[in-house]
C-alpha cells in the first residue's frame, strides 16, 4: 500500500448490491489490480458508500472482496441501510421494546433481504464474520476537503453523534436504541442511512415501481429556495403533477434540510440515479446509478478539488442477461 505522503487520490464508489462480476471491471477500468488475493492500487484509495448487500446475484463476492480491501488498508468502507437492516434483523431488540429483534421480522423486511440469507445460507460462520465486520464500518467519513454518507450528511446529528463515537462507528446499545423511534440513534440512522423526507399532502399515499406503498417521498436536502413539492422531490418516481404542483407552507420551507453550497465536496449513494453520472452541483454528487436494475455503477476520482467534474465519474453498464448472453 502506498505511504499517506503518495496517496494521490480517492474512487468514491456507489451502491453495489450484490453485482460483483461489475465491481471488478469498474475496479480494472480504475487502474486496480487483483494481487495476493486483493484489488488495490498503488497510489489510491476505493472508498465504498454502503449497500453491498441485498437483490444482487453475487453478495458474498462483493462482501469479500469490499472487505479484503479495507482490511488490508486498500479501501475504506461506510454502512448503508441495507448494512444496517441486516444487523438489525439479528439484534435483540431492548427488553419492553415490544419487538424481538431491533429489525421486525415482517414480509416486507423478508422480502429486502431474502438474497442475501439465501446466498449465505450454507456458509453461517462466514455470515457471522460478515456481520461482526459490518458492524464496524462508520456511518460517515469526515475527510476535511470531502465529506461521505450514505444517504444525507445533518450536521446536526452528525456532530453529538461524534461525541459519542468520535470515529463514527457505532455499537450494539446504538442499534438497539434505535427501536425507540423518538430516539437520537433513530433520528440518526434513519436521516444519515435513509435521507430526508416529507409527508404526501392530505394523508395521501402512492405506489412506486417497487411495489411498495408509502405516504411519504424521499426529498432534496441542498435546495435552498424551493417553492413547491415538485422542486424538492428526490426519488426515481415522482410525483403526480397535481401533487408536484403545490405550494410549500412557509412551515414546510423552514424544516427542510439544506446542505450549503460552501460546504467540502459529498459524496452519497442510495437515491437510484440514472442517466449520464453528474454532479447534483459543484459540491455533491449521488453514486448510486441502480447498478442492480441493470443501470450503472458509478465512481467518482477526487483528487481534492473544490468543485466535482463531469468528466471525473466512471461507470460501467451492468447487461441484462439478455445482453451478456
Amino acid at each position: 500500500m502506498a505511504p499517506a505522503s503518495e496517496l494521490l487520490g480517492y474512487d468514491l464508489i456507489g451502491d453495489i448490491h450484490g453485482c460483483a462480476r461489475t465491481l471488478e471491471r469498474l475496479l480494472s477500468q480504475l487502474g486496480y489490480g487483483l494481487q495476493d488475493g486483493v484489488w488495490q492500487h498503488p497510489t489510491r484509495r476505493a472508498i465504498f458508500l454502503g449497500d453491498l448487500l441485498d437483490r444482487g446475484p453475487r453478495i458474498r463476492e462483493v462482501v469479500r472482496l469490499v472487505r479484503g480491501m479495507v482490511d488490508a488498508g486498500f479501501a475504506l468502507c461506510i454502512m448503508g441501510n441495507h448494512e444496517y437492516n441486516a444487523l438489525g434483523w439479528y439484534t435483540h431488540a431492548l427488553p419492553g421494546s415490544g419487538r424481538q429483534f431491533v429489525r421486525e421480522h415482517n414480509a416486507r423486511h423478508e422480502r429486502i433481504i431474502r438474497e442475501t440469507l439465501d446466498q449465505y445460507a450454507d456458509y453461517p460462520q462466514e455470515w457471522a464474520d460478515d456481520l461482526a465486520w459490518l458492524q464496524k464500518l462508520p456511518l460517515f467519513i469526515d475527510g476535511g476537503n470531502f465529506r461521505v454518507v450514505h444517504a444525507c450528511w445533518d450536521a446536526t446529528l452528525i456532530e453529538p453523534l461524534r461525541q459519542l463515537y468520535p470515529d463514527g462507528r457505532i455499537d450494539e446499545h446504538f442499534l438497539q436504541a434505535s427501536c425507540e423511534r423518538a430516539s437520537f440513534a433513530r433520528q440518526t440512522l434513519d436521516r444519515l442511512l435513509r435521507g430526508t423526507d416529507m409527508a404526501l399532502p392530505h394523508g395521501m399515499t402512492l405506489t412506486g415501481s417497487d411495489g411498495f406503498t408509502r405516504a411519504f417521498f424521499r426529498t432534496k436536502f441542498w435546495e435552498e429556495n424551493p417553492q413547491t413539492y415538485g422542486d424538492i422531490v428526490f426519488q426515481p418516481d415522482g410525483l403526480p403533477d397535481d401533487v408536484a404542483q403545490l405550494p410549500l407552507s412557509a412551515q414546510q420551507r423552514a424544516g427542510l434540510l439544506t446542505y450549503g453550497a460552501t460546504e467540502p465536496p459529498l459524496f452519497v449513494g442510495h437515491y437510484w440515479q440514472s442517466g449520464k453520472p453528474a454532479p447534483i452541483r459543484p459540491n455533491l454528487a449521488c453514486l448510486d446509478y441502480s447498478a442492480v436494475k441493470y443501470g450503472q455503477l458509478v465512481a467518482y476520482r477526487f483528487d481534492g478539488e473544490r468543485h466535482l467534474h463531469r468528466d471525473k465519474f466512471v461507470a460501467i453498464a451492468v447487461p441484462r442477461p439478455e445482453d451478456a448472453a
